[in-house]
């Protein structure tokens, strides 16, 4: 799957598309606040449209660079007009935590009053942020379907209609884990639903599937000449009521024995540039981190992935790095439910060349509030929030511009 094309030339398009183009390196933050008064929110132009749908005009050859004739007389020596190999690459992966679009419940119920829909729901701010990463992943906390039964004995069961997902391509996510414990909430029949409906709306999925080979496949994703891997495992049930696929039957990964999601990761990691493992683990709306947390996290590092991204616990939990690679063990709440909440998108920026690589991670500040998500704009507001996360850490401190990194 390609996400993105040549950025150069993708860049030479916006700039003829849209007065006032600035770099995609700018800051984030920002370039959301710039392209909200440039850019025209979706339904307009997709990702893949910006870069298929390239301007017409007698200007646009112009920006095009000539290929000088090679010298062909007698004694010349012949010019190479190769161009070295451009070995380069800057993209960024953005992440969110939950999300529920259940018919019934609060989220939902709010969605259906907002005459913009969605866009009422989380803040263009946000909005635009999501769009312009080159991989946008979030966690899908609940099943698409219209049959099934909700599980017996269990409190919450979440099911949205399939024309739901829709949202998704609203939001600009090119990808979704499904390694939680409410996508089996209607039982099988509502699980292949699930599946059924992301394939046709062509929203790769990971962290589950019809077999257990196809929950502990990599979602690989091309960007910029790299492969990233995508893992998802679940441990997030005391009463384990979401189950793990098998050979013939349909569930998640889990990885309260982490060896199947350890290997996942090698497979991730040994066939792609950068390998990153998602978790839903936790205690749900505690700031304190289970051992476990610290004790896999690390495991899961050691095993070849890049970064380690977690979810569940319904709020913001701690950072740490460990060996130079992070560990965000819960993005929280994204836009779950009516609660008061701190939240955040994630970013992580990759970028280098041949002689090396760097990773940047950057926190996105929000609050979601009675079933709205809006990003924060005041810098003490920011800096609250990134005091906060600071508090709960192992081992980072956060930057008034959002960027992680370690101490120590």
């Amino acid at each position: 799957m390609k996400i993105r094309g040549n950025r150069l030339i993708t860049m030479l398009l916006l700039c003829l598309t849209w007065t006032g183009c600035s770099s995609r390196q700018a800051n984030p933050l920002v370039q959301a606040e710039t392209s909200i008064q440039e850019e025209v929110l979706p339904g307009s132009e997709t990702k893949q449209e910006a870069q298929t749908n390239p301007p017409q005009g007698p200007d646009f050859e112009d920006l095009l660079l000539q290929t000088p004739e090679p010298l062909s007389g007698e004694g010349e020596m012949p010019v190479s007009t190769a161009e070295p190999a451009d070995t380069g690459f800057d993209f960024t992966i953005c992440f969110a935590g939950d999300i529920n679009l259940d018919e019934n419940w609060y989220t939902t119920r709010f969605l259906n009053e907002q005459p913009g829909g969605i866009y009422d729901c989380i803040s263009q701010e946000l909005v635009e942020v999501m769009r312009a990463a080159d991989i946008m992943c979030l966690n899908n906390e609940f099943t698409y379907s219209t049959g099934g039964a909700p599980l017996p004995g269990k409190a919450y069961t979440f099911r949205a209609d399939p024309a739901r997902v829709e949202v998704l391509g609203q939001l600009g996510v090119d990808a979704v884990t499904l390694a939680n414990n409410h996508v089996y909430d209607y039982g099988e029949e509502a699980l292949l639903d699930t599946f059924t409906v992301l394939e046709e709306a062509e929203v790769p999925y990971f962290g589950a599937g019809r077999t257990l080979e196809e929950a502990m496949k990599p979602l690989y994703l091309e960007v910029e000449g790299k492969t990233v891997a995508l893992v998802a495992a679940s441990r997030a049930e005391k009463n384990k009521m979401t189950p793990q696929a098998t050979d013939t039957q349909p569930g998640i990964l889990r990885c309260y024995d982490t060896e199947l999601f350890l290997q996942a990761i090698r497979e991730g990691k040994a066939n792609a540039d950068f390998c990153i493992a998602f978790v839903h683990w936790g205690t749900e709306y505690s700031y304190e981190l289970e051992q476990v947390q610290l004790d896999t996290g690390r495991d899961y590092l050691d095993a070849g992935a890049d970064a380690v991204i977690g979810a569940h616990s319904h709020c913001l939990q701690g950072m740490e790095y460990y060996d130079g690679k992070p560990i965000i063990y819960s993005l929280g709440n994204y836009w779950f439910n009516e609660k008061t909440l701190d939240t955040m998108l994630l970013q992580l920026r990759f970028s280098g060349d041949d002689a090396g690589t760097q990773l940047e991670v950057q926190v996105v500040p929000a609050v979601q509030s009675g079933c709205r998500t809006t990003f924060v704009p005041e810098e003490d507001g920011q800096r609250r929030i990134y005091d906060f996360l600071e508090s709960i850490s192992v081992n980072v401190e956060i930057s008034d511009q959002g960027i992680v990194t370690e101490t120590g």
